[in-house]
């Protein structure tokens, strides 16, 4: 059975009716399959697909990235890579059921993967926690990327996730603690490490696996530092303020890309990525192995300065760089042109009105 979101209601109808129309034991008996039918209203609804999901504002978005029947980190597991092995416990406390982690295989390369799985059903929902990583969770996950640093193995995250579990237990283990050190480690790692956010990017818990060399986004996935109902909430103290507050936040993929937060947007296929799961795993596929080539050629030293200098640039318009003067170490700030600029004419504002009223002077005498 499908689910629709609010704002499918159309599309629902739609799609009931051609069910009808296929169905050749309606109110009359058996009778024949119109299939010039089936084939316009399949039309009509393509076309109704492409008006709504191109018109989409930022808390239809977070719908969509929260949607029941969108693909999750388990089944492009199973689709994307090959020779998985699955690996549990973090050695202290337990194991996470909402986090998946393993070596695998891409293009003929090990990777190690983990994913944020909320789950298919209600039950596996409980079982996974709905996503929602415990601190045993993240000590899972720093274990495996620091084994997977040791072998010089890449590492690939698949982020969906509301937050990390606000729970009592989980505070008195060391939530926030866990969290810190699994960005930490992160940061830390001189092999690449790739992040697709394909649903709900929320919070810490998913920045602790997606401080990453490359952040990718699935084109209707979301990522912020609080949902949009937790933002109205303590600005407004209005949850039904969610629109007001997705739209301030700028948590949709086409938002982050322009902020550089992000560095790739993977395009769903019409009417989201649970319409066509098989066909974006492949394109997921195909861009992890992309970037993966795209540091086959650097070194340990080179990957960790790439990740550096990009969270660094996050908000600048250039950002930090290394000193190529030998005799200087560490990151050295480079200052826009553009800013440069606009603090030349700051500082001599009252020079450049003086010349600005004798070239007027000068100009009506002429003329006048």
């Amino acid at each position: 059975m499908k689910n629709y979101l609010e704002f499918e209601k159309e599309i629902k109808a739609l799609e009931e009716k051609i069910d009808d129309l296929k169905n050749p034991f309606g109110s009359e008996g058996i009778t024949e399959v119109d299939t010039k039918k089936i084939q316009n209203t399949q039309h009509e609804i393509n076309e109704k697909l492409k008006e709504t999901y191109s018109n989409l504002n930022s808390w239809q978005k977070t719908l969509v990235a929260r949607h029941e029947d969108r693909p999750k980190a388990n089944f492009y597991i199973k689709k994307i890579f090959t020779q998985f092995t699955l690996l549990s416990g973090d050695r202290y406390f337990g194991d996470d059921k909402s986090v998946i982690a393993g070596f695998g295989l891409i293009d003929k390369k090990s990777v190690l993967i983990i994913g944020q799985e909320k789950g298919e059903d209600l039950n596996t929902r409980i079982e996974r926690n709905f996503g929602m990583m415990r601190p045993e969770g993240y000590r899972k996950c720093i274990r495996l990327m620091q084994l997977a640093n040791r072998f010089q193995i890449p590492v690939v995250s698949f982020i969906d996730t509301p937050g990390a579990y606000p729970g009592i237990g989980a505070e008195q283990r060391g939530q926030a603690s866990a969290i810190a050190n699994s960005i930490e480690t992160s940061m830390a790692l001189k092999v690449p490490n790739i992040s697709i956010i394909i649903g709900e990017g929320g919070s810490g818990g998913a920045i602790a696996l997606a401080s990453s060399n490359k952040v990718i986004m699935l084109e209707n996935s979301i990522y912020s530092v609080i949902s949009p109902e937790g933002c109205a909430s303590i600005l407004w103290r209005d949850p039904s303020k969610s629109l007001q507050a997705a739209e301030a936040m700028k948590l949709t993929a086409k938002d982050l890309l322009k902020l550089g937060i992000i560095d790739e947007i993977i395009s769903e296929p019409l009417g989201g990525a649970h319409r066509e799961p098989e066909a974006i795993a492949e394109d997921i596929k195909y861009s992890i192995i992309k970037n993966l080539r795209e540091f086959e050629n650097f070194s340990k030293e080179q990957i960790y300065e790439h990740r550096k200098a990009k969270f660094l640039q996050i908000g600048r318009d250039q950002g930090f760089s290394q000193s190529p003067s030998l005799n200087e170490t560490g990151l050295s700030y480079k200052v826009p042109v553009s800013q440069k600029i606009k603090g030349h004419i700051e500082r001599n504002k009252l020079v450049y009105a003086g010349i600005g009223v004798v070239i007027i002077a000068v100009l009506v005498s002429i003329f006048y």
